[in-house]
């Protein structure tokens, strides 16, 4: 594993939708809690919290948690053009890229998460964590988005599964 890069990754996934619903898929609290959390809130840069519908711009900060697990997320959104690319903090100074492209009928979904730190615990929980989630809530995405159909394990009694 001397060439492995414990610094980033790359997820992809195609999924049949529009750019724009995918795009709010991320920028909205009421889409991003669809597929992805269990309650998230959006600020605009003065601190007050945006509309559920309204989407997220440069320099917003968000509060994310999760189903069964406590722990809030907590950053910022770096970059946000409005249609195709957001940037957000995630996990301490990690960097998330989402990059959209509309191709065949399909908007691929291109995240990229960087600038994770090199000690133990960052490869275990951050590099490899990270990778095995964001892999999994990418194929909710597209279950929601296609089909309807949410992934999640919302039951606490059956905790811990794959799915959550």
């Amino acid at each position: 594993m001397e060439n492995f890069d414990w610094t980033k990754f790359t997820r992809k996934i195609a999924i049949k939708s529009s750019l724009s619903t995918l795009y709010n898929a991320w920028a909205t609290s009421s889409e991003i809690e669809r597929w992805f959390l269990s309650n998230a809130s959006y600020f605009d840069p003065n601190g007050k919290q945006l509309d559920s519908k309204t989407a997220v711009e440069k320099d917003a900060t968000y509060e994310w948690r999760w189903f069964l697990y406590d722990d809030v997320e907590k950053g910022k959104i770096t970059e946000a053009n409005g249609t195709d690319y957001l940037q957000f903090t995630f996990a301490g100074n990690c960097l998330v890229d989402i990059q959209l492209k509309q191709e065949d009928g399909y908007v691929l979904v291109e995240l990229t998460q960087k600038n994770i730190p090199t000690d133990e615990n960052s490869k275990r929980n951050i590099r490899l964590g990270c990778h095995t989630g964001w892999s999994f809530y990418l194929v909710n995405l597209k279950s929601v988005y296609e089909g309807g159909l949410d992934l999640r394990n919302k039951n606490e009694n059956t905790y811990p599964m794959v799915n959550n």
